[in-house]
């Protein structure tokens, strides 16, 4: 990249780093925790965002993901959680964030994630996004189908945390 690449991206080397990793989160999954832990690693500050989706249906209340989220991620130092209805842009914006975060899973996840990403950066330029891959463990899990999976008797432990896999049992009713 050289000196001038470096220089080009001063802004994300000054001052505290502050990134958004937004996301439905329904339900959180270990791939989400290890791309936050990754995150952590990179960033000073990592704000959850439990997005709401009008084109998803969700299993659960997006106060319910925020609780699962505060449980699954207690005791780790620089995060927020939070609501977002809206733009993700708008929200960093907001909230003084210049990267928004987003979890590669396999190949199939570029294209959207890749549109996404030029659509953000179309709209404000200042705010880039880093995409992160989790580990290959978790490299194909997806909350639809951990919910997929529970609906038809499986036991989901080694995907999601206890709490979760409890939870998803009893909303559905399995």
């Amino acid at each position: 990249m050289g000196d001038r690449g470096l220089k080009s991206r001063s802004w994300f080397y000054m001052g505290s780093k502050i990134a958004i990793y937004p996301g439905t989160f329904d339900p959180v999954t270990n791939g989400h925790i290890d791309i936050i832990d990754r995150a952590l690693t990179i960033f000073d500050r990592v704000r959850v965002v439990v997005a709401t989706n009008l084109e998803k249906e969700t299993l659960f209340t997006s106060q319910e993901r925020v609780q699962m989220l505060k449980k699954a991620l207690k005791g780790r130092k620089g995060i927020t959680i939070d609501v977002l209805d809206g733009l993700v842009i708008k929200y960093a914006r907001k909230h003084g964030a210049r990267v928004v975060i987003r979890g590669l899973r396999m190949i199939s996840d570029f294209e959207y994630e890749f549109q996404m990403a030029l659509t953000n950066r179309k709209l404000e330029p200042k705010v880039e996004t880093f995409f992160l891959m989790p580990s290959e463990n978790y490299s194909y899990v997806s909350s639809r189908l951990i919910k997929e999976a529970v609906s038809l008797g499986a036991n989901v432990k080694d995907f999601v945390p206890a709490f979760v896999a409890k939870a998803l049992n009893s909303r559905l009713k399995v």
